[in-house]
């Protein structure tokens, strides 16, 4: 089991107070995570004693950047199992690599009468993109739907994954749900119709180990700054063979191997999707956080923020006129998503916030999702490795002066 107080202490800003005499209880990390200070000491390193460009510099500093930045990649790409460092790419986000793929591998290989799979509980990241190419190329983005409890209707798939699927791209833990999706599953079920894969590991790489190997996936995203590293920064993961085949993203240095005034060719990978100055103290901070988060161990991550979100789900259960959004503890990740009747979820989070506890509210960028529940938004509690079970008590406590102040029956 984890040493919760030790971790806390690595973290400078849970020692803050929200306001005076307001200790600060952060139940936000799905949005973004807290920073442990070796991140940020390891950011600050750099840009005292190691500020230089990458790649191109022959002097000493520029050889440290770059040993630092790259280091920090093919670390990077051990967490996540990949098998080359070349198939890492660094972008700002998740939500860059979605625009990626979908601007590159996409207006590549998908065309009239295609199909794009994806499902209701998406974020808006892993569906505007495809929607864009969609209507650009004249495919289809079709839907798997989600069933009563937040879980996928996997019953639906044979009708929706077929020979016209070009690419089903899904997210492995739903950011409103917290629903764990059967990754294997659904990406053996894509590969049976010739279907490339991708996965929105935003929420599920920061809290458990994640194998791309073991996946199969062809394509994999995830940001930095929910995982204790900074923001700015994340990654696509890609096999090789579709990295390569892919035209570039942006142009510009670092990305060519020669220009004329006639035309360019292209870098070799990683390096052909990165073009400009890249985010370099941003991708040693990532490299340092993947570090930190092996230290403690994702298993160990895990199986804390099992036992948080099974005590804060039977916990907020005795809550008067709260609904719970989702599945049962077992069947998700770290997060406790709800309703509370004739109370706005803005202004839950409004009167928490007041008792120094930081919550999500609104359609968290799933507004399908939100649609289909007929719910115009929902309030989110989330956990990581620095929470404790006295903070959620505390989230309770202040649920029901929320309540006291709406004077709720």
């Amino acid at each position: 089991m984890l040493d919760v107080a030790k971790i806390r202490a690595d973290f400078p800003i849970l020692a803050d107070e929200a306001y005076p005499g307001v200790p600060l209880v952060y139940l936000d990390s799905a949005a973004s995570s807290q920073k442990p200070l070796a991140v940020i000491e390891a950011m600050n390193q750099y840009y005292r004693h190691s500020n230089a460009n990458v790649h191109r510099g022959i002097h000493r500093l520029s050889e440290e950047a770059t040993n630092a930045y790259e280091g920090a990649r093919e670390r990077i790409a051990r967490f996540i199992n990949a098998p080359d460092s070349a198939e890492v790419i660094y972008v700002r986000n998740a939500t860059e690599a979605f625009n990626l793929v979908a601007a590159t591998w996409g207006r590549a290989n998908i065309g009239p009468g295609d199909e794009i799979l994806l499902t209701e509980m998406e974020h808006h990241a892993n569906i505007v993109p495809w929607q864009m190419v969609a209507q650009e190329k004249g495919a289809t983005v079709r839907y798997v739907p989600f069933a009563a409890d937040g879980t996928l209707d996997l019953t639906a798939l044979p009708q929706l994954l077929t020979e016209r699927t070009k690419i089903f791209s899904f997210t492995a833990v739903s950011n409103v749900f917290g629903t764990i999706n059967p990754v294997t599953e659904l990406v053996a079920a894509a590969k049976a119709v010739g279907a490339v894969t991708m996965v929105d590991a935003a929420q599920s790489v920061p809290h458990m180990a994640v194998d791309v190997q073991a996946l199969g996936c062809d394509f994999l995203a995830f940001s930095g700054h929910k995982m204790c590293g900074p923001t700015g920064i994340g990654i696509l993961y890609g096999k090789r063979h579709l990295l390569e085949a892919m035209p570039p993203y942006m142009g510009g240095g670092d990305m060519i191997r020669r220009v004329t005034l006639e035309g360019s060719t292209w870098n070799e990978l990683p390096w052909k999707f990165e073009a400009g100055t890249p985010s370099i103290a941003e991708g040693v901070g990532l490299g340092t956080a993947v570090d930190y988060l092996n230290t403690v161990g994702m298993n160990n991550i895990h199986a804390h923020e099992q036992l948080l979100t099974s005590y804060a789900l039977e916990a907020l259960r005795d809550v008067k006129g709260l609904t719970l959004i989702g599945p049962p503890a077992t069947q998700k990740g770290s997060v406790a998503t709800f309703t509370l009747q004739g109370v706005h979820p803005h202004d839950i989070a409004e009167l928490l916030d007041k008792d120094g506890i930081a919550i999500r509210a609104g359609h968290h960028c799933a507004m399908p999702l939100h649609h289909k529940l007929r719910v115009p938004a929902t309030a989110r509690a989330s956990f990581y490795l620095y929470n404790t079970t006295q903070e959620i008590d505390q989230l309770v406590q202040s649920l029901e002066k929320v309540r006291k102040v709406f004077r709720l029956a």
